[in-house]
């Protein structure tokens, strides 16, 4: 048996998670005020997953911010940070523009979450 130790961030509570696997599965999640906490120790011990929030080159202007439209892998964050560097944008972009669809054949696409001119 382990034990991780985890904050839980669905809320602003903050509760202190401890969650329980036996050969990397789940047994029980405790320290959680409501069924969302459990959920998040559950999760975040087996497959972990972060909003992505980043810049993109627009070309002539300035970088415009963008944000995956649903979580993604944790482990892939950096592949997905090389791939969007890569990538120029051609004004404009309008908040909330898909500039990047299916990154990493996710099924999750990048939206910018501001307009450049």
């Amino acid at each position: 048996m382990e034990q991780k130790k985890l904050t839980c961030i669905v809320c602003p509570m903050g509760c202190s998670l401890t969650v329980t696997l036996d050969e990397g599965k789940v047994q029980s999640v405790s320290g959680n005020t409501c069924p969302r906490g459990a959920k998040y120790g559950e999760e975040e011990c087996i497959h972990p997953t972060r909003t992505l929030t980043t810049t993109m080159k627009v070309e002539g202007h300035d970088m415009v911010s963008v944000k995956s439209s649903s979580p993604l892998p944790k482990e892939h964050l950096f592949e997905y940070m090389k791939f969007i560097n890569n990538v120029l944008l051609k004004a404009p972009v309008h908040i909330g523009d898909i500039v990047i669809r299916d990154v990493g054949g996710t099924g999750v696409d990048i939206v910018a979450t501001k307009s450049v001119f």
